[in-house]
């Protein structure tokens, strides 16, 4: 199902994406990790790291296709502080002070599966290749361990796809693939809730990706169909007047009009997840309609949201925390500054596929 896209005043393109920077993600790193939150652009120390973020941090680091010696750098510093989360057992610790201190033990939360997506990411695509043999070993580590937590299994099992487009004929890989699908289970019949599950809450297209990725590289033609109707589903929720208005903090329930929505706050992780699962049924399906949901996680960022605000600071390169109905939170911690750089990894790849179409595509 193709989406309208709406053109705010003065028109959205997608060469007026800028592209990704990481001064502020370089900001919030130290010799230990990424620390997790910011007042305004000053990183919190007092809040110290968290595996979620540093996964993150590797995972998008990860796909830089020309990698330079700094940012070489600061990925094998955050493999590094993967390895040390990871407990003998395959599992991760998740919250460290800025003491150097481990807050928590060894779990399987959603950390788990960030850790793996991070580290089969790194696996398939990491800056050099040590860093892809350390994180091809501890991502094999993890491989023994299943969470019940079904982003959790989505997230490593998004890590499990990374390896197979690198390693097609490895069984313990695609096992995790299958279970994080079988996990999240298959979308509904009735087509004002196709959802899995009995509301929308966070990290919802991820769901959906891990399907569409099961069903191209498990060969099951099914489940392929059965991620791409939830995808389409859920992109056409989250429209709003044409733009991308992704599932706020307080999730959806079924049976409330779209009109009666409550719409904030917004997360750039969000739209962040959109732009991977759309950027994954593009390249899986080929069908250019995928690029215009894409650009609306693009646009989201630029300003073509329900506030008509633009979610970065063009002058430090971090992204706000969140979009309230006021406007945006100031604050630009890692997770929404990794979402920014990550968005607009794809709206550079979006403008080269763009490039080579004889329409010229998203201008």
């Amino acid at each position: 199902m193709a989406l309208s896209l709406r053109l705010i005043p003065p028109p959205l393109q997608l060469r007026d994406a800028p592209d990704p920077r990481w001064d502020h993600v370089f900001r919030l790193s130290d010799d230990t990790g990424l620390l997790e939150h910011a007042r305004n652009a000053i990183a919190r120390r007092e809040h110290g790291y968290c595996v979620d973020d540093v996964s993150r941090g590797l995972l998008v680091a990860a796909r830089e296709p020309r990698p330079w010696p700094e940012l070489i750098r600061h990925a094998e510093r955050y493999l590094g502080f993967l390895t040390h989360a990871q407990g003998p057992d395959g599992a991760f610790r998740n919250r460290m002070g800025y003491d150097r201190r481990w807050s928590d033990e060894p779990s399987l939360g959603d950390w788990w599966g960030r850790a793996m997506w991070g580290l089969g990411t790194a696996a398939a695509r990491g800056p050099s290749a040590w860093i892809r043999r350390e994180a091809m070993e501890a991502f094999r580590q993890g491989l023994r361990c299943r969470s019940t937590w079904p982003r959790a299994m989505a997230f490593a099992g998004l890590g499990a796809a990374e390896v197979l487009r690198a390693e097609p004929y490895d069984p313990a890989t695609a096992e995790l693939l299958g279970d994080a699908a079988t996990v999240i289970g298959l979308p509904g019949s009735d087509p004002d809730w196709v959802w899995p599950e009995p509301e929308l809450t966070y990290a919802n297209p991820s769901l959906a990706e891990v399907v569409i990725a099961a069903g191209d590289l498990l060969g099951d033609e099914g489940l392929l169909v059965d991620g791409l109707r939830m995808l389409t589903w859920l992109c056409g929720v989250q429209e709003n007047d044409g733009h991308l208005s992704t599932v706020p903090v307080g999730g959806w329930r079924p049976g409330t009009p779209a009109a009666a929505r409550h719409r904030f706050d917004q997360q750039p992780i969000e739209a962040a997840a959109t732009a991977d699962a759309c950027a994954t049924a593009a390249a899986v399906t080929g069908d250019e309609h995928w690029d215009a949901t894409l650009f609306q996680a693009i646009a989201w960022f630029l300003g073509d949201n329900d506030t008509g605000t633009v979610m970065y600071d063009a002058e430090t390169g971090g992204c706000y925390d969140g979009l309230t109905a006021d406007g945006p939170n100031l604050n630009q911690g890692a997770e929404s500054t990794l979402a920014l750089v990550s968005t607009l990894q794809h709206a550079r790849t979006l403008v080269s596929r763009s490039a080579t179409r004889p329409s010229g595509g998203l201008a």
